[in-house]
């Protein structure tokens, strides 16, 4: 992929526009997960000229260790002079989580559960802190994460990521500014702007089977329906044998499809 100045289309019936983050000479911090979100995040802000420097917080989470793999394959697909090395945080979560299912495995959310059933307490604040504070002191004026306006959760609101810049400000005396440029899309929009990035390589899966989509958990049916959205095979291959293109097996519907799929960031969760 050519790093460089392009133009982004956010809907395919919509106008072309570039997406509001102002130049700078130093780098944009990114939150990258690996999923589907992050990854067109990091993809576009390439596109614009950006400097990106990009995050992964590693928190023990039963998904992690597939996830981190894809989205090492992605930044070595879309690798150019703008884009720095990955900077891998640490920030291990088993004594909070407990016996929760996104640390132990068990009982992991499938395609036919509810958004609030993928939520993760206060996700984005433990995200955002540490590579926010490593932006502080390595003069990165500017976070990035790939929040969607549909993201129903109150770790994605406006108001507090307001609130959690402000308090990093008077804690530190110096201001790194938490940007949003996904955060009037929704997730069509966000999937046409991935048209033409290598997304095959992208990972979105709780419960991942010898390190492959699983084909059935809440997050498999959300990323199948993304590809829906926009009319593109569907380029996932699943640890259950299913072939690529056929969607995640739901419990309630053996199609694929379910009543109502959470087609936001898992509270950002992972970013996607």
């Amino acid at each position: 992929m050519g790093c460089g100045p392009g133009t982004l289309t956010p809907s395919r019936d919509g106008p072309r526009v570039r997406m509001m983050l102002d130049p700078s000479t130093t780098p944009v911090g990114l939150l990258l997960s690996g999923g589907l979100d992050s990854c067109i995040l990091l993809g576009r802000l390439l596109d614009e000229g950006h400097q990106v420097q990009p995050f992964y917080v590693r928190s023990g989470l039963v998904w992690q260790r597939a996830e981190l793999r894809a989205a090492e394959r992605f930044l070595r697909a879309v690798d150019c002079r703008q884009l720095a090395d990955l900077v891998i945080l640490d920030l291990p979560l088993g004594d909070l989580y407990g016996r929760h299912w996104s640390v132990t495995g068990q009982e992991t959310p499938d395609a036919a559960s509810p958004d609030g059933a993928v939520y993760l307490p206060g996700r984005n604040a433990l995200l955002v802190i540490k590579a926010a504070l490593w932006c502080r002191l390595h003069g990165i004026d500017r976070l990035a994460l790939a929040v969607l306006r549909s993201n129903p959760f109150g770790d994605a609101t406006p108001e507090f990521f307001d609130d959690f810049e402000s308090a990093l400000y008077r804690a530190t005396g110096r201001r790194v500014r938490i940007v949003r440029p996904f955060a009037q899309f929704d997730k069509r929009q966000v999937m046409d702007l991935g048209q033409g990035l290598p997304l095959e390589l992208t990972f979105s899966c709780i419960a991942p089977v010898r390190g492959t989509h699983c084909g059935r958990c809440n997050k498999c049916a959300e990323r199948n329906a993304a590809f829906r959205l926009v009319g593109a095979d569907e380029p996932t291959r699943y640890g259950t044998g299913r072939k690529k293109g056929t969607g995640p097996i739901c419990a309630k519907h053996p199609t694929g499809r379910s009543g109502k799929l959470d087609l936001s960031p898992f509270s950002s969760v992972r970013g996607e």
